[in-house]
């Protein structure tokens, strides 16, 4: 349980009235069953807790009363009010019930006693046991924002190392059905659509960064896990089939430099091929010195494929060559050329010995086949870096 909180030093001091605090002491067990009774008739979260847990906030509310008649038996001495109250409740009390719900339990005791003070104070300390558990309310109102904000930051730690446990493991290509369920743990409800987001991390504090990540991502509707390994930040996206879009709407805490977004994929189990195709296209960004800011892993495979990633290498091969490949000769042949010529319609015409207008359809048949367009600078490069591991694959290939 949480630290003491002690009497406020500026409370009014209050002196013991023996007789009061007398019947005080033997009126202590109806209260508690009153403020019960009450908590039953007039909080219907209260009637639908289970068992358990009412006799737990039985046991609180008979600990505040007999706590408050120790304070009045000595009002000056400093009185650990968290925990003559609430240490007698499990930790686990403060998941089980809200903080307005025990605002409303402590508010219904305090209405309680508060009810019975003419019965229970002596003649004449009506007004000295009014005030007494007025200043008595205001320190356990102090002692409840305590537990709960200690309950808070503990919750709030252990929640940051497991995210940070599944941001490791997506990144690292160790994730699997422990990482999914650490994850709901943290409120990932599994959505379609995860990629993953590199960048630089900013300096100064990572928890700051990571509260400017989950702002972010809650004003574009997105489910993110998040932290900052190393100086990279890392973030897990979910609800989107768009990643540069995702991208673009977390970019703002991301440090100055390249910020990456790998490829849209089903779960969190597939995050690691976005992960990695992201961590590789931040190590090739480098290489395209007017990459745009942020920028697909995929618009990078030219520049991955040629700073050795297999990955890269592969998609090249499988999503323009292959499929290039088995469209017919002719788009091989006449893009291969369009390329040796300089993307000159005229000149690739003359070399394949066919009508210009003829090249154009071929090539726009290479747009169709590959997404690609042979008369855009970029994905020129691209194609041709297809082309020539298309060829070293089919050497490869050969016995």
């Amino acid at each position: 349980m949480p630290e003491p909180v002690t009497r406020r030093p500026d409370a009014a001091p209050i002196h013991s009235h023996p007789a009061t605090l007398k019947r005080l002491e033997k009126s202590s067990g109806s209260l508690a069953a009153q403020a019960i009774a009450r908590m039953d008739e007039t909080l219907p979260w209260y009637r639908a807790m289970p068992p358990e847990n009412r006799s737990w906030i039985g046991l609180v509310a008979q600990a505040g009363i007999a706590a408050f008649t120790e304070w009045f038996r000595h009002p000056d001495a400093p009185q650990a009010i968290s925990t003559d109250v609430f240490g007698t409740a499990p930790r686990e009390l403060t998941r089980a019930i809200t903080l307005r719900q025990t605002v409303e339990m402590v508010r219904t005791t305090i209405e309680v006693m508060e009810s019975a003070i003419d019965e229970v104070a002596a003649p004449g300390d009506e007004n000295v046991l009014r005030e007494a558990l007025l200043v008595y309310a205001r320190e356990i109102a102090f002692a409840t924002a305590q537990v709960y904000a200690q309950a808070a930051e503990a919750r709030g730690a252990w929640d940051a190392r497991l995210e940070s446990l599944v941001v490791n493991a997506v990144l690292s290509g160790e994730a699997d059905e422990g990482a999914v369920s650490r994850a709901a743990a943290l409120g990932w409800n599994s959505p379609e659509h995860v990629c993953v987001v590199l960048g630089t991390a900013p300096d100064g504090d990572s928890e700051l960064t990571v509260e400017a990540i989950r702002r972010a991502a809650r004003h574009a509707k997105l489910q993110v896990l998040t932290g900052v390994l190393g100086t990279r930040l890392v973030v897990i996206a979910g609800g989107s089939d768009n990643p540069l879009a995702v991208a673009k709407s977390l970019i703002g805490p991301y440090a100055a430099g390249p910020v990456v977004a790998g490829p849209v994929v089903p779960d969190l189990l597939a995050a690691t091929r976005s992960a990695q195709a992201a961590a590789a296209g931040m190590k090739a960004c480098s290489a395209w010195q007017d990459a745009p800011r942020p920028v697909l892993a995929d618009d990078l495979l030219p520049e991955r494929a040629m700073a050795g990633d297999p990955g890269a290498r592969e998609q090249l091969v499988e999503e323009i060559y292959r499929p290039l490949e088995e469209a017919g000769s002719a788009l091989l042949e006449t893009l291969s050329v369009y390329l040796e010529q300089a993307s000159s319609l005229e000149g690739a015409a003359r070399m394949l010995f066919v009508h210009p207008n003829t090249v154009r359809y071929r090539l726009r048949r290479v747009t169709d086949v590959t997404g690609w367009s042979p008369s855009d600078v970029r994905s020129a490069f691209t194609l041709r870096i297809a082309l020539i591991l298309g060829r070293l694959a089919d050497c490869d290939l050969q016995p």
